[in-house]
Order: C-alpha cells, then sequence, then structure tokens
C-alpha cells in the first residue's frame, strides 16, 4: 500500500470507525430481533452451522495483531451478542466440544519432521526463557514471530479443531444431503506456514493439513481450496503445486504480503499443473469485484474440478476498515461468498464444507462479518446494509479497469 492512500485510508478509518461501531451498538437490539427466515433447504434434525474453537489462550503477546485479545474471544463475544449461539439457535448452530489434536503424522502429511523439532525445542527454551516467550526469526522468509511455551500445544489444537469439523461434517453428510457448514475459528492461522517454516503468524497449515486429512481418512480424494484472505497463502499454493487433486484458487491484493508469490503465472507444475489459480487485485478491490470474480472463476472452477470437499481459508482482512490492507470489500460482501460457497459446496459435493480462519485484523470488523458470514450459513437475512449502507460514501470507486484486465487475464490462462 503506498504511503499516500495508506494516509487517506487511516484518515477516514479514524473518522468513521468509532461512530460506525457506535452506531451498530444502538441498532443491534432491533435489528437482531428479526426472526430468522427459513428456506425450502432446512433439515430440522441438522444444524446449519457447527464451529469448533481453538482460542490460543496461552500464546499471546498483546501488542501484535495475532493476539488472543483481538480475535477469537472477541468473536465469540460478539457471536454471544448477536445471538448467533447454541444458547439462543437451538439445533440450527452447534458447537463442536470433543476436538482433538492433531497428531505428527497429521503435520508431517504437510510439514517437514525437522520443523516440527524446531518448534518443540523452541517452546523448550521458551519456557525456560525470563520473560515465558522468544522472538525467532527467519532470515529465509523474512519473517520474526514469537513463541510462548503453550504455542506448539496451541498450535496442535488448531490443526486438530479443523481434522475434527472434517470428522463431523462427513459424518453428517452420511446422514443427511444437507450437512452443516463447519467453521474452524482457531488461532493461530495457518495459510503463510510452509513446509520447513512458520511465516506470517502462522505455525502450521491447517487447511493443508485438513486437506491431506481428507483425503488419507475419509478418501475425498478432490479437494477444492478457496482462498478469499486479502493476502496471498503462500504456504497452502506451495503444499499442493504439482498435486492434481487438490485445486487451490486465491484472491488478494497484488503486491501485499507476501510481495514474491501469487502471480498470475503461478499455475501448478507437473501433475499439478492448471491446478493452482492466482488472481491478484489491485488496490482498491471492493464488493463488485469480488462478487464477480465469484460468479466468472469460482464457481466454473469448482464446476470443472468436480471436488468431493471444499475447504475455504476465511481471511477478512479485505473489509475497507482494516487498515493493514488496500481493499475495500465490506460485510455485505462476507456474506455473499459464505452463502455462495454453501451453495456451490451443496451442488457440487454434497454438502461438505469448512471454513478455516485466517486474516482480520481490526476485531469488530472481523467479527461483524463472522457474523454475516453465520447469517448466510443458517439461511438469514443479512443485516450489513443497516449497519454499513450509511458508510458507503467513505468508499471510493474500485479500479473497474486493472480488475476487467486482472479477471480476463486469470480466464484466458486458465481457459475459462
Amino acid at each position: 500500500m503506498n504511503n499516500l492512500y495508506r494516509r487517506h485510508h487511516n484518515h477516514h478509518y479514524r473518522s468513521v470507525c468509532g461512530r460506525f461501531f457506535q452506531s451498530l451498538r444502538t441498532k443491534c437490539c432491533v435489528a437482531l430481533s428479526k426472526p430468522a427466515t427459513k428456506t425450502n433447504d432446512d433439515d430440522d434434525d441438522m444444524p446449519k452451522v457447527m464451529y469448533s474453537l481453538a482460542p490460543a489462550m496461552g500464546h499471546n503477546q498483546i501488542f501484535v495483531p495475532e493476539d488472543k485479545n483481538t480475535r477469537i474471544t472477541y468473536i465469540l463475544s460478539a457471536l454471544d451478542r448477536a445471538k448467533l449461539t447454541p444458547e439462543f439457535r437451538g439445533s440450527e448452530i452447534n458447537q463442536l466440544i470433543n476436538i482433538r489434536k492433531a497428531t505428527l503424522a497429521d503435520i508431517t502429511s504437510v510439514h517437514s519432521t525437522s520443523y516440527y523439532s524446531f518448534l518443540e525445542k523452541t517452546v523448550e527454551d521458551a519456557k525456560a526463557s525470563e520473560d515465558g516467550f522468544l522472538e525467532i526469526e527467519s532470515s529465509k522468509y523474512a519473517m520474526s514471530t514469537y513463541v510462548t511455551g503453550t504455542t506448539l500445544n496451541d498450535s496442535l489444537i488448531a490443526a486438530g479443531a479443523g481434522l475434527s469439523l472434517i470428522d463431523a461434517m462427513v459424518a453428517a453428510s452420511r446422514m443427511s444431503e444437507n450437512p452443516p457448514v463447519g467453521f474452524a475459528l482457531v488461532r493461530p492461522p495457518g495459510h503463510h506456514a510452509v513446509r520447513d517454516g512458520f511465516m506470517g503468524g502462522c505455525f502450521f497449515n491447517n487447511v493443508s493439513i485438513a486437506a491431506r486429512y481428507a483425503q488419507r481418512k475419509h478418501g475425498l480424494k478432490r479437494v477444492f481450496i478457496i482462498d478469499f484472505d486479502a493476502h496471498h497463502g503462500n504456504g497452502t499454493n506451495d503444499a499442493f503445486y504439482d498435486d492434481s487433486d487438490v485445486f487451490y484458487l486465491s484472491t488478494h491484493q497484488d503486491g501485499c504480503y507476501p510481495v514474491d508469490t501469487g502471480k498470475f503465472d503461478d499455475i501448478g507444475c507437473g501433475n499439478g499443473e492448471g491446478a493452482t489459480l492466482n488472481l491478484p487485485l489491485p488496490e482498491l478491490t471492493g464488493d463488485i469485484a469480488m462478487r464477480t470474480v465469484f460468479d466468472e472463476v469460482i464457481v466454473p472452477c469448482a464446476q470443472r474440478f468436480k471436488p468431493d470437499i471444499i475447504l475455504v481459508s476465511a481471511g477478512y482482512d479485505g473489509h475497507y476498515m482494516d487498515v493493514p490492507s488496500g481493499w475495500q470489500v465490506t460485510s455485505r460482501t462476507s456474506y455473499a461468498l459464505a452463502y455462495g460457497i454453501k451453495q456451490l459446496a451443496k451442488d457440487l459435493c454434497g454438502g461438505r464444507c469448512v471454513f478455516f480462519l485466517e486474516g482480520g485484523w481490526i476485531y469488530w470488523t472481523l467479527s461483524f462479518s463472522i457474523e454475516e458470514s453465520f447469517r448466510a450459513f443458517i439461511g438469514e437475512p443479512s443485516m450489513a446494509n443497516k449497519f454499513e449502507k450509511e458508510y458507503d460514501e467513505y468508499l471510493k470507486d474500485e479500479p473497474s479497469s486493472q480488475i476487467k484486465q486482472a479477471i480476463q487475464r486469470v480466464k484466458n490462462l486458465h481457459s475459462l
């Protein structure tokens, strides 16, 4: 993001966000009292969304973006205020309580044993340190992060929470044509983690580990991964670059972190050539672009690939108030993407679909975007217009010519 745009974006962020969320609080009690709208696909005996939790309470340093106080705990509080929890929704929304940790075999289906051993040793060093945590650096990946005494265990639980959802969702799909959408509300996130190292606050690549698990444990051979985080999921990209059975599709901000990955021409190699699709989009990409991408790129790719399961790296850092990115997606599109992906899974793979939390660094926009996703999953109308519409004046025109060229380029590359 260039400095001029960052200053402009930050100015609008400071001037708008306080009034926006004060407005949201005052409207919430009225708007959320509206009853859910039933759909023709309702199955009274089956939840519509099932989520698992891994808050990683011990892996925490307050003044970094990926910390416990601005992520899972805030999301849970927001869902509770919005009455989008099992307490208020009965069987529509279920929390998966019995989750397991990922095993060494699960982890090494994607990561190297040497990297796992490195984390084991680093965690022990953190426990023995005076401050109880260590900052670790990787010159290879130009990134630093922190490790506490619980980081390895918390990361295993985060990965395992996704695997447990896969098990529950597959079991549900054998009993109903409308299994619940799964959502792994976990930290640390995963899509930057590479085979031999951490990156971007990610230690284990949760969605990639889940893809290998779905194949190995449940025979779901063809896995379609959608990554709509504003940052490229370089670790997921690399994990399946030569694999024709896993299609990785990423939309991300061009030139954003990580700066040298996710190019148009990165389409896979060997047997996997054509099974990786990268669509870098410019700053100021917003709702129009993302909905066009869904219709013209994501849907035809999925239809042609014919997946057995859809996994989603759900990053919400493209929201227009999420300062670290330069996109301007609203929660209306978070709703639309969630609804569209759910329907795509129903049409193509028996409804088998699991979302994995990735980015989203402004906690109130993150939580509201997830609220909108849950509303889409259960078939309840979006509330985003009531909460965000009056702030549309702060959105800038999308660079439609650049976006159109980018979409056309990727369609030509992949014969869409």
